[in-house]
């Protein structure tokens, strides 16, 4: 979202002074999409008055609901994509079900194996799952 940058604006430095964020933090802010200032032609991040509002009413949301920031920034990322909001949907929506072609007993060594080949996969990248 780049927007005109008001006449009077605060550097990132300023910012995190008046805002109590460090300016660390309102790089991340911004990088998770809750607070995009706009730029100077230089490239310097610029707040006004809106981005210190948003600022400001982050921090009570946070404070209020007992958020974090990545919480926030997810919501806002369910937003923007809405085929991780329907597959994060789904999941919420499942409920454990046995393959019906594994024995009852055999079912917790089955979801152990299932567990062990994607850690092994996530280990070696280059390794395929080709054991499944």
């Amino acid at each position: 979202m780049t927007t005109e940058a008001p006449a009077k604006s605060l550097t990132i430095n300023e910012a995190a002074e008046t805002s109590g964020w460090s300016p660390r933090m309102l790089r991340y802010i911004e990088s998770v999409g809750l607070v995009e200032p706009p730029r100077s032609p230089a490239g310097y991040r610029l707040y006004g008055p809106g981005e210190l509002q948003r600022l400001r009413t982050l921090r009570e949301l946070l404070k209020g609901n007992k958020l974090e920031i990545a919480d926030v920034g997810f919501v806002q990322r369910l937003r923007d994509e809405p085929e991780t909001d329907r597959a994060v949907n789904e999941w919420l929506d499942q409920t454990a079900e046995k393959p019906k072609e594994i024995p009852a007993d055999d079912w917790l060594s089955f979801e152990q194996q299932k567990h062990q080949q994607l850690l092994n996969a996530t280990q070696n990248p280059n390794n395929t799952a080709s054991n499944s």
